[in-house]
């Protein structure tokens, strides 16, 4: 299968183990991280969504303005505006940019950041009205002619989208989460399952679980993973970066008084700390030293080696079905680099040579119909 590659732009430069102080939305590191990957070869880049942080829409418009070729992965939260109005804009913004936008549907497993943004329902009840948003954005990114919807959330009439996506049949749905009403959502909707940087039979049982959730609509979702590669010119320096930067990552915890953060209520945080129990260093070099630190608070498990021992446990996943890996560094603008520079490249050239062992046990994924 073919294999894409998803990079990280944020607001500004920072992360676990950088102390920076917020600022909001510093454009000059969003435009130098854009150019960053699309000159590294990224296919796709991430813009995240926070209840707090600046909106994602616009940070990937003003991202797009300043690059040509490289894709953006857009983060959004259902249940917040209107799914007809989302539909337009999100179909405003692949318009502009010349068919480079995907969506990340992101339901939300933090409860206090829920109600920050004015949702207080359960975590259920999100994903039902995800299921139901998702149903409209669909209709209006498609229908050919104005159409009525009477549903549990939301009601609307003779709603229609005059703005279309120059990709067909639209533009594609990335979507997160691992407890059982995600995955049943995401049967239905994902054109992309992402997950976090697990290990290789949590990896196998998911990816097995929602394509047994996708049959039962006729459909075959493709699967991302999520992780954060340490790259040095040997093992043993690579392994004393991981090292530093646990190191590193305590204190800046410990500075903003985040270490010994409650249990996670999210089911993909609670697998990420699953694996983190079973030990720091799991299958060939998957690292858990962050997740267990910080209580896997979002995506943050490494793969940790050479770029050849990298690319090499990047395929391993490959073989289990991932055809996407979404990869960013602890300093996110030098590690997209030295991924353009010395990953990348290694990836796509051993996948040329290297048998592709999921087409064993599963049909190659395709895009899925709408």
């Amino acid at each position: 299968m073919s294999l894409e590659f998803i990079g990280y732009i944020g607001t500004q430069l920072s992360s676990e183990t950088i102390d920076a102080p917020r600022s909001g939305l510093d454009l000059a590191h969003v435009e130098q991280a854009a150019r960053a990957h699309e000159d590294g070869g990224f296919d796709r880049a991430l813009i995240a969504f926070h209840s707090t942080s600046p909106e994602s829409i616009l940070v990937a418009q003003h991202a797009a303005s300043v690059t040509r070729r490289l894709g953006f992965m857009v983060a959004h939260r259902p249940g917040f505006t209107q799914p007809t109005l989302a539909a337009r804009q999100l179909a405003t913004l692949d318009l502009i940019t010349g068919g480079r936008t995907a969506v990340h549907i992101i339901t939300g497993g933090n409860e206090f950041e829920m109600r920050q943004d004015g949702s207080f329902i359960d975590k259920d009840e999100r994903y039902a009205r995800a299921d139901e948003y998702l149903q409209v954005v669909r209709q209006a990114w498609t229908s050919a002619r104005p159409f009525d919807h009477e549903g549990r959330f939301y009601r609307h009439e003779q709603a229609f989208s005059e703005v279309r996506s120059p990709q067909q049949p639209h533009l594609p749905v990335y979507f997160g989460g691992s407890s059982d009403a995600a995955i049943e959502v995401a049967g239905r909707h994902a054109d992309v399952y992402a997950l976090w940087g697990e290990t290789h039979a949590q990896v196998r049982e998911t990816v097995a679980r929602v394509r047994a959730a996708a049959a039962r609509h006729g459909r075959t979702p493709r699967f991302s993973l999520s992780l954060r590669p340490i790259l040095a010119a040997t093992e043993a320096a690579a392994w004393a970066r991981a090292d530093a930067i646990l190191k590193q990552a305590r204190e800046v915890a410990a500075r903003k008084g985040k270490l010994n953060k409650p249990a996670p209520g999210n089911v993909g945080s609670q697998r990420l700390l699953a694996a983190a129990a079973q030990g720091e260093r799991l299958d060939k070099r998957l690292w858990t030293g962050i997740a267990g630190l910080l209580g896997a608070q979002g995506n943050s498990t490494a793969l940790v080696g050479t770029p050849e021992q990298v690319a090499d446990a990047l395929l391993d996943y490959r073989d289990l079905g991932i055809s996407t890996f979404l990869i960013r560094g602890f300093d996110p603008l030098e590690d997209a680099i030295a991924y353009g520079r010395d990953l990348l490249p290694l990836v796509r050239a051993q996948a040329l040579v290297r048998p592709d062992l999921s087409l064993r046990s599963a049909p190659q994924a395709e895009p899925v119909a709408a």
